[in-house]
């Protein structure tokens, strides 16, 4: 695609700067969504770039599955909150912006609380009606950090005398994973209710208010709390017809799990082995032994430096002919550019900046350094897991599953075996994380289901599970057992909620909170450990 060029202004800013700012703004900001217009353009996480300095012109190209888009960047203009991006259009006689900002909620602030006064009203009305006898009280939406609440949610309490029931609810404007982050808030506000009471009322349980139609996660995950230690309900609310229907989450605790078929890596890196000396003559000196060569799928294959993937190559059919040839681009993180001729020593330059920046004593305040801690925490976690948790067996751990569940894609962090043949799931956090409980139960729910769904196969004449059936843990029997849950993370950076949660889970979740010591980067190794069966709710 053509691009006109117009050379820079004396007073311009470089390309290479301009690039380089660019860069810096999307590894800051995974999140981030371009604009155009006031509205998103394109959502970062969902989509790619490119970032390119040719013949003295910056280049961002941006793509998606609903579109593609190729601009040269003049201007750069930092904003208050965001990252106003001047650009030139091929054959557009006039500039145009467009805007980077750290989220996609376009809301202004005003606005949004304005909508959250408003769904609280419309809350405490319909709980008014639904519950008659009850006492609507004390519901708010004011921030409070030192509990984790946040205005997002509307809580409150319905009294009945002595009786009473914590209550939380949201509206359907928030975005769909605050809306599936209700239930750890719910849990913490019941907590709250509860330590807050004083004897002088008991909290027998928790209603939950979420969106009509938006409730199927938060059902998912009610169904494995512990229903001794409260009554868990959850309410789907029309905030247009200000209806209120109880779902039974009991009929949504077994969704329908699939997994993708295990693939040989052995065979994946012997594909894309000419690609991969190709990528390698590219990097520095002695930098080949830093790399983790990673098989994504059967044909292809990732090059990452401390769980950082900077080099990609897809083996398959040419476009002109049955060939086979390989596909190879470059980039960190979203960032992807064909390497050909012409962008080689492009890929020299990144791999240079990204293999003197990325390393044990890196600089915390460079990009490449911070950009996905969690994957290079999975990489020192794979690299020493047989000893820091001798349990399990490391020739069996597989990194990134895909697994599907009702037409959702999850990504298990790491799975693996004991000893004894049962599944183990893996979920690692680098930052503090509030709601890594149920995101961990997520995965959890997913593995179980996959384990449970047990067929006789003429071959072997014994019950496999999913997993044996689709190739994982070739030649090892898989237990029956419902699969442990390990969650671990830096001391530091375990969210003071994330106990509290794991409490309420249900007895059959076996979970195990693994705190590893804050230098991990340069040692890993555990510095306490917490347990299901050490704590009841």
């Amino acid at each position: 695609m053509l691009v006109a060029e117009v050379p820079p202004g004396p007073e311009s800013p470089s390309a290479a700067k301009l690039a380089q700012t660019l860069e810096d703004y999307l590894a800051s900001h995974p999140s981030a969504a371009m604009l155009e217009d006031g509205r998103v353009l394109f959502d970062m996480r969902l989509s790619h770039y490119s970032i390119t300095e040719s013949h003295g012109r910056c280049l961002l190209q941006l793509w998606s599955e609903e579109r593609n888009v190729v601009r040269t960047v003049v201007e750069l203009q930092q904003r208050a909150h965001s990252l106003r991006v001047v650009t030139r259009r091929m054959g557009a006689p006039k500039h145009q912006a467009l805007e980077l900002v750290p989220t996609s909620d376009r809301r202004t602030p005003t606005a949004r609380d304005s909508a959250r006064r408003s769904y609280q009203r419309l809350l405490e009305r319909v709980l008014t009606r639904a519950f008659l006898g009850a006492k609507v009280d004390g519901f708010r939406t004011a921030m409070d950090l030192e509990h984790s609440f946040g205005p997002a949610y509307v809580r409150g309490r319905l009294l009945r005398g002595t009786a009473c029931d914590a209550v939380i609810g949201i509206s359907q404007a928030e975005s769909s994973a605050t809306i599936d982050g209700i239930l750890t808030l719910g849990i913490l506000w019941l907590d709250f209710c509860r330590q807050k009471a004083d004897g002088r009322r008991h909290f027998g349980g928790l209603k939950v208010i979420v969106p009509a139609g938006a409730g199927r996660t938060t059902a998912e995950r009610m169904a494995w709390l512990n229903h001794s230690a409260a009554e868990f309900q959850i309410y789907a609310l029309d905030e247009l017809t200000e209806e209120l229907e109880l779902i039974d989450f009991r009929d949504c605790g077994n969704q329908t799990a699939r997994l993708v078929r295990a693939f040989s890596q052995e065979a994946a890196i012997e594909r894309c082995k000419d690609a991969i000396s190709k990528v390698m003559d590219l990097l520095p000196e002695d930098a080949e032994s830093r790399v983790e060569i990673r098989p994504r799928s059967a044909s292809e294959v990732g090059l990452l430096l401390h769980g950082l993937e900077f080099a990609r190559i897809r083996h398959g059919a040419s476009a002109h002919s049955f060939a086979q040839q390989d596909e190879i681009t470059f980039g960190a993180g979203a960032n992807e550019t064909p390497l050909t001729a012409e962008t080689e020593e492009l890929c020299r330059e990144l791999c240079s900046r990204l293999f003197a920046s990325r390393h044990r004593d890196g600089t915390h305040n460079d990009p490449l350094f911070r950009m996905q801690p969690e994957r290079w925490l999975e990489s020192e976690f794979r690299s020493g897991i047989a000893e820091l948790l001798p349990v399990l067996r490391e020739e069996t751990i597989y990194s990134q599953v895909p697994a599907l569940s009702s037409g959702d894609r999850g990504m298990l962090d790491l799975l693996a075996l004991d000893r004894n043949g049962r599944l183990c799931v893996i979920e690692l956090k680098a930052d503090e994380d509030l709601h890594l409980p149920m995101q961990a139960l997520d995965y959890w729910i997913r593995v179980r289901a996959l384990n449970a769904d047990r067929q006789r196969t003429p071959m072997s004449g014994r019950l496999l599970s999913a997993f044996e059936r689709e190739g994982y843990f070739p030649d090892t029997e898989v237990s029956e057992l419902p699969p442990r849950l390990i969650l671990a993370a830096p001391a530091l950076r375990i969210h003071p909620a994330n106990l509290p949660v794991l409490r309420y889970l249900s007895s059959e979740v076996d979970w195990e909170l693994i705190a590893l010591a804050e230098h991990w980067r340069n040692e890993l190794k555990i510095v306490f450990r917490k347990r299901s069966s050490d704590l009841k709710a």
